[in-house]
């Protein structure tokens, strides 16, 4: 029988070690999901994020790290989601790590709902073709909320010109003193969408400081009055491209808000998205989106020349 210990992240210290199971895991699951020390301290520095709480790791009677799991909790509001990724040492997947993890998410959120007064759900992904994951979650008792795809373009192919409407103008993101314009676009522009949390200004600014943001990547189409009208921010993670041996870019988040919607700020945006990645020297751009989203954003990177390139699915459990 596997004996294992669960303690707390001590911090900086179990960095190296986190990173290496991590690692471990993508040599043989092969999700792309590879990481560094300074991309972990990124996600773990996120604001509002407990670190003494949100993150478990577990440990065999030696010692090594054979599991880990982040939490990310969603703004206080109605319902608060917790979003769970967890990894666990493939010589260590025999269901019983796996299990634990799913529990201490539930003892989480359970405490969230104390705390807020809030009903709370506790969610986590797979890849559509990664059976074991799958197994487990649906053991454990989560259902199937959502499917989502990755979807690439090749930038060596034509992109059509943009075609902003009359009276908006393509600009870069001002300074950081716009951050709550920018926010309000981005809730307005996602407040219809699944699942929606609204956006921090303390959480966006925080974005800003990011090694791998880039103002000249971070579009915004201005009306004629000066509102912020619809967005494409774009990405290159130099790490991840040295990882994979891949030369990519993201679209990383793209929008148009209500009031703004059906007249071709979405497509403009895109294409300026792609141009601008293409001028960084990125071979190929990726985005992701839900399948169903009711704004028909699949049809338009269908028709901005995306294919499809893998699925996952969304699952949920109430808590």
């Amino acid at each position: 029988m596997l004996i294992v210990s669960i303690r707390p992240y001590a911090g900086d210290s179990d960095l190296e070690a986190i990173a290496d199971l991590i690692n471990i895991c993508e040599k043989v699951d092969r999700l792309d999901e590879g990481t560094s020390i300074s991309e972990l301290q990124q996600e773990f520095n996120q604001p509002s994020r407990d670190l003494a709480r949100d993150i478990c790791l577990w440990e065999d009677a030696s010692g090594k790290l054979i599991g880990f799991a982040l939490l990310s909790i969603s703004e206080p509001g109605e319902v608060i989601d917790g979003s769970l990724w967890f990894r666990v040492h493939p010589d260590a997947r025999c269901g019983d790590v796996e299990a634990a993890a799913v529990a201490w998410g539930e003892t989480r959120m359970h405490e969230v709902a104390q705390e807020w007064g809030a009903r709370v759900k506790l969610r986590s992904g797979a890849r559509a073709q990664n059976a074991d994951r799958i197994s487990v979650l649906e053991s454990c008792g989560f259902i199937v909320d959502r499917y989502f795809c990755r979807m690439a373009r090749s930038l060596s192919e034509p992109i059509a010109e943009p075609q902003l409407p009359e009276g908006f103008a393509l600009r870069l993101f001002p300074r950081e003193e716009d951050a709550e314009a920018w926010v309000e676009m981005f809730n307005q522009s996602f407040i219809d969408h699944w699942n929606h949390h609204d956006l921090t200004v303390e959480l966006f600014k925080h974005g800003l400081t990011q090694p791998s943001y880039r103002k000249d990547l971070d579009l915004i189409a201005v009306a004629a009055d000066g509102t912020f009208a619809a967005f494409c921010y774009c990405e290159i993670s130099q790490e991840e491209c040295d990882r994979t041996g891949r030369n990519e870019g993201w679209i990383a988040c793209l929008g148009t808000r209500r009031g703004f919607r059906k007249i071709g700020l979405g497509r403009a945006m895109l294409l300026a998205g792609l141009q601008r990645l293409k001028a960084a020297g990125v071979e190929t751009a990726i985005l992701g989106v839900d399948t169903a989203n009711p704004s028909g954003a699949l049809r338009l990177y269908e028709s901005a020349g995306f294919h499809k390139i893998r699925d996952s699915i969304s699952y949920v459990k109430d808590v």
